[in-house]
């Protein structure tokens, strides 16, 4: 009998161990999971304060996010049933006086709770490995970030190389643009010079003619020098001041410089009164054709052709608006202008 109860002590002995294993364990459990979700909290952290400009990330992070919750969840799901385990031991240690003659049928429980404990430390080690799995996701997008901010700071670097060349292309620009503008008033004064002394010439050599005068900046013949009453042919006696004009054209072309690009127009005008004729169905094709006529006459005298502008203006651009004799005589003119080709 003596034997018999100390093998039964002995026998007792094993559930304070059993205890305190089960104790480690579930202190073990809980700090890593403490630790785990420590280390979720931090990492949260420090994504959080990542840049605005890598949203197109947040996608991948919002799944890692998902895979973290469900491992959050499966943990949980571990903590209740260790939590379950601790009550049923809790219970079993009020009722090991009464269950002392069930050893073995309390053995078998134990077994499956063994399997259980070993089924739960199975669930904990793949938890770990989806844990490491998401921090080397982390890893890997912290990686990509890096790499991403030195794209932008190369591109920072090349956008401020190109507004540099920029700036410094405008800068040119405008200096460009104000010693064209100085050329082109310096060219216009010039050639305003020239037309000054060609008006000056022609002056001296028609001033007994008063029906040639100086309009504005144009020199103006009445059409009855140059050409008959509804004709376009020159007649014999305008030809002395279409000789005197081309000389004075040929003595202007050698002393103004090459770099200057000037040219005589001649413009043919009418009145307003409508002709109608097979040569000429219109006052249009009689003002042209006057002009043209007498640009022929100045090149047959030696005026280059290139230098020479021939226009019709009909009855549209006239002098005088009334509609009397003496308007219609000073509308039908052919005017000579010297200007920029």
């Amino acid at each position: 009998m003596p034997g018999a109860r100390s093998r039964r002590r002995q026998e007792a002995n094993y559930w304070p161990g059993f205890v305190d294993a089960l104790s480690s364990l579930l202190l073990v459990i809980i700090f890593m999971l403490s630790l785990f979700m420590l280390t979720q909290f931090f990492l949260g952290q420090e994504i959080q304060g990542r840049d605005t400009a890598l949203a197109r990330l947040n996608s991948q992070i919002a799944e890692l996010t998902e895979l973290l919750q469900l491992e959050r969840a499966g943990s949980d799901d571990l903590t209740a049933q260790l939590a379950t385990l601790t009550a049923t031991l809790a219970g079993a240690e009020a009722e090991n006086q009464s269950l002392q003659g069930q050893l073995a049928g309390i053995g078998s429980g134990l077994g499956d709770r063994d399997d259980a404990i070993a089924g739960l430390q199975s669930d904990l080690l793949a938890a770990e490995r989806l844990s490491e799995e998401a921090n080397a996701q982390v890893a890997l997008l912290n990686q990509q970030l890096a790499a991403l901010r030195m794209q932008i700071g190369a591109l920072e670097a090349a956008l401020e190389a190109s507004e540099l060349r920029d700036t410094e292309s405008r800068t040119q620009i405008a200096d460009l643009g104000r010693r064209l503008n100085l050329a082109l008033a310096q060219r216009v004064q010039d050639l305003s010079r020239y037309r000054s002394d060609f008006f000056g010439r022609l002056r001296q050599i028609l001033e007994n003619r008063a029906d040639v005068r100086v309009v504005g900046d144009r020199f103006v013949f009445q059409s009855e020098v140059l050409f008959a009453p509804g004709q376009a042919d020159i007649a014999a006696t305008g030809l002395p001041e279409l000789d005197a004009l081309a000389d004075a054209i040929l003595q202007l072309e050698q002393e103004i410089p090459p770099d200057i690009n000037w040219v005589l127009r001649i413009d043919g005008h009418t009145d307003i009164r409508p002709i109608s004729n097979a040569r000429f169905p219109s006052n249009w094709e009689l003002s042209a054709a006057r002009a043209i006529s007498v640009a022929q006459y100045l090149v047959s005298r030696g005026v280059p052709p290139a230098r020479l502008v021939a226009a019709g203006f009909g009855e549209f651009a006239p002098l005088d608006p009334a509609e009397n004799d003496e308007a219609y005589r000073r509308n039908r003119r052919i005017e000579f202008k010297l200007t920029e080709g």
